[in-house]
């Protein structure tokens, strides 16, 4: 099947299993706004929970915080996003449309990508377990006629995008022929630059009301409170504030889904470190979170690193953990070394010092800063992403059956188990609310029973719950009942009494934190 396609029932599943809703759709929707249904906030939660206890319970020198939304405008201003904030965007003349002239140049870049993995994938099929595919890459042609064109076209690309020059940036669309996706033609505008943060204003009066803006992270917050929590907490160098928090641009080219939105919630943490130790610690994190990620079970070959070869004006080391989605390989996190570049900026802006005082060195320096910045929604997006299934499964009869199955991590799916009376008499139905009652001040269980138990499975299946209970004749004799594994579809007999400690093991959060 077209990945195209897999991404579209991706969509339409989330849509329909009540994990993401178009938000305000009786209303024909807000572009690049979505709501998170009552399956989605429970995921999203799980996501969140299992990235905060891996910053706070597992680093004693990384505390958290929670910052205001709203925040004086001249913070923007020290931050450089008043002035720095900025896309090149260009338009199509005949469809009107309006594009991100990076994205699109990107884009183009991975068609070549794209083009050598067929080539690496259909002689891999040829040769089989003899097939090196390092030779391969080193020796085909054509794998390296397109290695070429994309290093050459990737280090123009770069070498715009570090002088900010957009004809430059124009010209390589002209250059390679990159064509709007909707109108095929190359009937190009210029290329200008657009600030991506929402402004409103604060005020009782219209006279009196002062231009402030959404912020557009959430990194200075943690920066402006840097010697509030430091002095408060009688935090030692090395430190880290971590925060989740929701965050704001004005995206005009918003698309994929979740992926790029207007309002978006990011999970960030900066640790500020002595100057000159800062490389150390990004190559630190780097491996860190990478773990964190790979923990999950995706496969680790669906994740890369993706060295910056532009780096932001604050960074003088940065990197990005992609994942392969249906879409290819996108970034999910970001790790940047931004040096001292928010923390003295923010000293000339206020006036105020922002300098730590070390007392084993007995002199006070302004920290350097290590930043990990992931967005939920992207990482909502890869876990759905990685967990949607489509199984033939066959029948006795010799025909097939397709199961649409989410193979969430037991400890991120929203409901850990359905509890499930065969039939809706013989007091069957009592015995499955008792176990309900008696788990759900652990676990986040479901009773169902609508439909047969072949179609309450597939149900559960589709929202992706790991366990299902079901409650049987023979239960009243024996106080056993049935546990259905989701992805095996394995089923055995066990005591009611048993429930918990089986579940719990698979279920809670400490599990996964001990994998890393």
């Amino acid at each position: 099947m077209a990945q195209d396609d897999v991404f579209k029932k991706l969509v339409a599943h989330c849509k329909e299993y009540g994990y993401v809703f178009p938000s305000s759709e009786i209303y024909d929707g807000l572009s690049a706004v979505y709501d998170y249904g009552q399956y989605g906030v429970e995921l999203k939660n799980n996501i969140k929970k299992y990235w905060w206890d891996s910053m706070v319970l597992l680093n004693e020198n990384i505390v958290g915080l929670d910052s205001a939304i709203f925040m004086h405008p001249t913070i923007w201003k020290a931050s450089g996003h008043v002035d720095a904030f900025n896309d090149p965007l260009i338009d199509n003349r005949d469809s009107k449309k309006r594009y991100r002239a990076d994205v699109l140049i990107e884009e183009h870049l991975a068609k070549f990508e794209d083009k050598i993995s067929k080539e690496v994938e259909k002689a891999r099929e040829k040769f089989g377990t003899t097939f090196d595919e390092k030779k391969f890459r080193e020796t085909n042609p054509r794998v390296l006629a397109n290695q070429a064109k994309m290093d050459e076209l990737n280090a123009r690309f770069a070498k715009a995008m570090n002088a900010t020059d957009l004809e430059e940036l124009r010209q390589i669309i002209i250059d390679n022929e990159i064509v709007c996706p909707i109108s095929g033609t190359r009937n190009w505008t210029e290329v200008r630059q657009f600030n991506l943060m929402f402004s409103t204003e604060m005020g009782s009066t219209a006279e009196g009301a002062n231009k402030i803006f959404l912020r557009p992270e959430t990194a200075q917050g943690i920066f402006v409170n840097f010697l509030n929590v430091q002095k408060t907490g009688r935090m030692k160098v090395p430190f880290g504030i971590a925060q989740i928090g929701k965050a704001f641009r004005n995206e005009i080219v918003a698309r994929q889904f979740i992926f790029r939105m207007r309002e978006f919630e990011q999970m960030e943490m900066q640790f500020f470190v002595q100057p000159g130790s800062e490389l150390e610690w990004f190559r630190h994190w780097k491996e860190i979170r990478m773990k964190w990620h790979k923990a999950l079970g995706f496969g680790d070959d669906n994740y890369r690193f993706h060295d910056h070869t532009k780096l932001a004006h604050y960074a003088n080391a940065a990197t990005d953990i992609e994942f392969r989605f249906p879409f290819g390989f996108k970034e999910v996190e970001g790790i940047h070394s931004r040096t001292d570049f928010d923390l003295k900026q923010h000293q000339q802006y206020s006036g105020k010092k922002m300098q730590y005082f070390d007392p084993e060195k007995g002199e006070s320096y302004v920290p350097y800063v290590i930043e990990t910045s992931i967005g939920v929604d992207r990482m909502f997006l890869q876990v759905i992403s990685a967990a949607y299934t489509e199984e033939e499964l066959k029948k006795e009869d010799g025909t097939t059956d397709t199961r649409v199955v989410l193979r969430l991590p037991s400890v991120l799916a929203p409901v850990k188990l359905a509890v499930m009376p065969l039939v809706k008499k013989d007091g069957l139905p009592e015995i499955a609310e008792n176990i309900v009652k008696e788990l759900r001040f652990e676990f986040n269980c479901q009773y169902d029973d609508k439909d047969s138990i072949g179609r309450r499975y597939r149900r559960q299946d589709a929202i992706g719950t790991p366990y299902c209970i079901t409650i049987d004749h023979q239960t009243i004799d024996d106080n056993t009942v049935t546990i259905r594994y989701r992805d095996s579809m394995d089923q055995e007999r066990v005591r009611i009494s048993e429930l918990r400690d089986i579940i719990s093991e698979k279920v809670k959060i400490p599990g996964l934190l001990k994998k890393l």
